[in-house]
């Protein structure tokens, strides 16, 4: 069996980190198997995904396809606020980057002819559209792009994207399989494509050898320029990428919401990550949140830190989604490392926990109630242990990375 994934981001967000989980335990399970990726770029996908045991592609993503971005769009300050202008804006830049496709289709193609490959694995909507182009087509002679198999790997919501949900529904014929991150995700994938293939839920992995609840420790005050605390602190995180609907608005309003006399340090951890215009905030304007709600004290900023020992650091992770969640790999990795969490219960993200089992939650975009759950967490030591030793037992059932791997080989199997 030859597999090649294709991503059109060489960052490390949730989804590329789902795919090197998806490598990863490939290599484990078929050692035999070819696994190839295809990516835009030497950002830290590439060793992420070298050391997870993939053949490494590069085909360079034009700069006018990379920055095309439904909600990018819509966080744009300049941008109109109604839908309609939203879509004719997205539409007009969407049609200034048809220029840079032919050319970047004819390298995809080749590179994925070159590892002539049994199953074509594609990860994110810009994705899918251009593997359905370069699937579909092959020169004679050689064993074609467009005799594997295309396998849609969903980790968003397309309902709520106009465009996309157009572009994708004109493809629709194209995969053999789909494939979606949690049980919302895939009901929503059935109401907005009804003629694609039904899809099958794969719940995401987690690197149960690095998230771990005993480990190395990141110092996040020093990180975060802050001095040490005076006394007992209870360190509160919010790790995410600045993406707008991330909820670091919530996550700061609720903060300042704390009484002086709730021993809580916050922390924002995390950066800018993707090239889609106008998805995300800035340091400097989270910074100027913070100031403005007096909060400038009391919450960090420590920019990128590797997860695992970022999460360790931490009593209490947080995660803030203003929007439904499709999946949300934070949440699995918090709970892996068997720390308290306090949930956005919403989409995918409320699947992974059982409130007042393994997790807290808050209604999305409500910082009211979160803050309550943040007091509530910080002044109840046992409470947290309790959350904590239960998230570690539910992460190394629900999100093992072996389990994950077995059930995406039976899928490319039975497509061959």
């Amino acid at each position: 069996m030859r597999i090649v994934f294709i991503s059109v981001s060489d960052e490390l967000g949730g989804s590329e980190i789902a795919l090197v989980e998806m490598m990863a335990g490939l290599r484990r399970v078929q050692p035999s198997w070819t696994i190839g990726l295809v990516l835009p770029g030497r950002g830290p996908l590439l060793a992420r995904a070298g050391a997870a045991g993939a053949d490494c592609t590069i085909v360079p993503l034009p700069r006018a396809i990379a920055r095309v971005g439904e909600f990018g769009m819509a966080a744009s300050s300049w941008l109109p606020a109604s839908a309609g202008s939203h879509t004719a804006v997205f539409g007009a830049r969407l049609l200034a980057s048809a220029a840079a496709v032919p050319s970047y289709l004819l390298k995809l193609r080749r590179a994925i002819r070159a590892y002539q490959p049994t199953i074509v694995h594609t990860n994110g909507f810009k994705a899918h559209v251009l593997g359905a182009h370069a699937v579909g087509r092959a020169r004679p002679g050689a064993r074609a792009a467009g005799s594997a198999k295309l396998v849609w790997h969903m980790h968003e919501y397309v309902g709520d994207r106009a465009v996309s949900r157009k572009l994708l529904a004109a493809h629709a014929g194209r995969p053999a399989a789909v494939l979606a991150n949690s049980v919302s995700v895939a009901s929503d994938v059935r109401r907005a494509l009804p003629t694609v293939v039904s899809p099958t839920v794969l719940y995401n992995a987690v690197d149960l050898a690095s998230f771990v609840p005993v480990g190395a420790l990141e110092d996040l005050d020093a990180r975060a320029g802050l001095p040490p605390a005076n006394g007992p602190v209870v360190r509160v995180g919010l790790i995410a990428t600045f993406a707008r609907w991330k909820g670091h608005e919530v996550f700061l309003r609720a903060i300042a919401a704390l009484p002086s006399s709730v021993p809580v340090r916050g922390y924002v951890i995390g950066e800018p990550l993707y090239a889609t215009a106008g998805s995300q905030y800035d340091l400097a304007e989270l910074r100027r949140l913070a100031t403005d709600l007096g909060v400038a004290g009391r919450v960090g900023f420590t920019g990128y830190l590797p997860a695992a020992a970022a999460m360790r650091a931490l009593d209490v992770v947080v995660h803030a989604s203003t929007r439904p969640e499709p999946f949300g790999l934070v949440i699995a990795e918090a709970m892996a490392c068997g720390r308290a969490t306090i949930v956005s219960a919403a989409g995918g993200a409320a699947e992974l926990v059982e409130p007042e089992v393994d997790a807290l939650t808050h209604a999305p975009g409500d910082d009211a109630e979160l803050a309550r759950q943040i007091a509530r967490l910080a002044g109840d030591p046992a409470l947290r242990r309790t959350l904590g030793e239960r998230a570690h037992a539910t992460a190394r059932r629900r999100f093992d990375p072996n389990r994950l791997a077995t059930e995406l080989a039976q899928i490319y199997e039975h497509l061959s």
